[in-house]
């Protein structure tokens, strides 16, 4: 295994995303895993289907997180893997809530960090990361929870709801500000405050098959 790792610089705070190619040693293996799972429904916001992933799993890509933890990030402490979960997304446009509609956050708080690792051989869609128009923010942090969250209802009640689909560019609420295309075994990591949201191309159905459609691992980390 070979990983390619570069970082960018993002939007107008110049917040870091980790990008890494090769990122597992058999991303096969964990394909097959991922179909003989049972992927349920999960709850929360996630448009799709969800199952947990095994240890071993982390213990192959942890050096290397870690790594770009201290680095990137400067987290010299403990890194702890909270959830790992194989994720297919399944959900048709027309069916997502207001939330699934919007970019989001995965956490506010510091020394949270988020990962995608890509598995499908086909390009369903990176992610794409966004300003809040009305704020001017990228990153949703505790300082600016509250506020964020006033500021999107006020938005909401003068514009309305977006329409039923993935934000796919420019909206009266949010500006895409960077998008990271996805390739088999590639993953990103970032910040989980940073706004962001799956690109998906709301023309092209979405199979519910682990073997041939969105299918990734997302794992949502804490460091010190």
């Amino acid at each position: 295994m070979n990983p390619q790792v570069r970082v960018e610089r993002i939007g107008r705070e110049g917040e870091p995303v980790v990008i890494i190619d090769g990122f597992a040693p058999d991303p096969g293996r964990l394909v097959a895993q991922a179909c003989a799972a049972p992927l349920t429904a999960g709850g929360g916001n996630y448009p799709g289907l969800r199952a947990p992933v095994d240890g071993r799993y982390c213990d192959e890509v942890a050096p290397l997180v870690a790594a770009a933890a201290r680095r990137v990030f400067g987290y010299h402490g403990r890194l702890s893997f909270d959830r790992i979960l194989f994720s297919l997304t399944t959900t048709p446009p027309a069916a997502l809530t207001l939330a699934q509609r919007l970019p989001h956050v995965d956490a506010v708080e510091p020394g949270r960090l988020a990962l995608v690792h890509y598995l499908g051989e086909r390009d369903w869609g990176g992610t794409r990361f966004f300003r809040h128009r009305s704020t001017g923010y990228e990153r949703i942090g505790p300082d600016r929870h509250r506020a964020y969250l006033d500021a999107l209802a006020m938005d909401l009640a003068r514009d309305g709801e977006p329409g039923p689909a993935y934000i796919a560019g420019e909206t009266a609420m949010f500006v895409p500000i960077a998008h990271v295309t996805a390739r088999p075994n590639r993953a990103v990591l970032y910040r989980g405050s940073l706004l962001h949201c799956a690109a998906i191309d709301n023309r092209r159905p979405l199979p519910a098959d682990a073997a041939t459609g969105r299918l990734t691992i997302a794992a949502f980390l804490g460091a010190t």
